[in-house]
């Protein structure tokens, strides 16, 4: 249950027991206000089950249907347990535009811990995705139905070589956004990076790796990503961080200069 409403709930709750002292006869009544927060939470709940077994069954059925503008990354409540951190829809939309530029049909894109660039990826036109060759890498299951079964892969930063074969050393292009800001998950979120990407003598100028992460690690994204430098441009989350976030990629383009 959403906090504002729990409060809301135990606030009338304890509101009811102060007023009813000396009557325990009488049953507890809710507010008609509290009532309402309920039918209301009750209702997006509803709504978003209903929306979620809608988008599994297209995912089950045909992975094309997928491009039809209708996911959304709100769809999916954010797991802080899992450091699940949605980026706002114009970084999420700036991502994937910047995967997409220049791709074509063969063109094979990874985006490792990072559904909402995912997710926002899906809901261009479909003119504007030239490939279908785009996987997403999460630990959260729930996402399969963006990606489907061909296209979904359960990822574990601990795990960090444990791949299906069919994916290693052949996309030309990763975006990496590590779940957690320390040394070990981004070192093993770099060598997920390094057996997904094409070995270095068979990449061409299809090849971008960008990695988006707190501003406090970017000595060691110097280190695991020695090809990449920190760009001008800051990742954007949709309820915010504390943390500063920057993005480091090998290029430079239309969206952003290195500093």
């Amino acid at each position: 249950m959403a906090p504002d409403v729990a409060s809301f709930i135990e606030n009338d709750i304890a509101s009811g027991i102060d007023s009813s002292l000396g009557f325990e006869d009488e049953p507890l009544q809710l507010s008609a206000s509290t009532l309402a927060a309920l039918m209301d939470f009750q209702n997006e709940q509803e709504e978003r089950e209903q929306k979620f077994a809608e988008l599994h069954k297209q995912a089950e059925e045909d992975f094309d249907k997928l491009c039809d503008g209708s996911k959304d990354i709100q769809d999916f409540e954010e797991d802080w347990q899992l450091s699940q951190f949605w980026y706002n829809k114009a970084t999420a939309t700036k991502l994937a535009r910047e995967l997409l530029e220049g791709a074509d049909k063969d063109t094979v894109i990874a985006i490792v811990s990072a559904p909402s660039v995912y997710a926002a990826m899906k809901a261009l036109p479909e003119e504007e995705i030239p490939t279908s060759n785009i996987y997403l890498l999460e630990y959260d299951e729930r996402f399969g139905v963006l990606a489907g079964k061909k296209r979904f892969v359960h990822y574990d930063f601990n795990k960090p070589l444990l791949l299906p074969n069919e994916i290693k050393n052949v996309c030309d292009r990763v975006l990496v956004d590590p779940p957690f800001l320390s040394e070990e998950c981004q070192t093993k979120a770099a060598m997920t990076a390094r057996l997904l990407l094409k070995k270095p003598t068979s990449r061409n100028d299809k090849y971008k790796a960008i990695v988006c992460t707190g501003e406090r690690m970017a000595s060691v994204i110097a280190k695991v990503y020695p090809d990449t430098k920190i760009t001008d441009f800051h990742p954007e989350h949709e309820k915010g961080l504390s943390n500063e976030f920057r993005c480091y990629a090998n290029y430079e383009g239309a969206g952003w200069k290195f500093v």
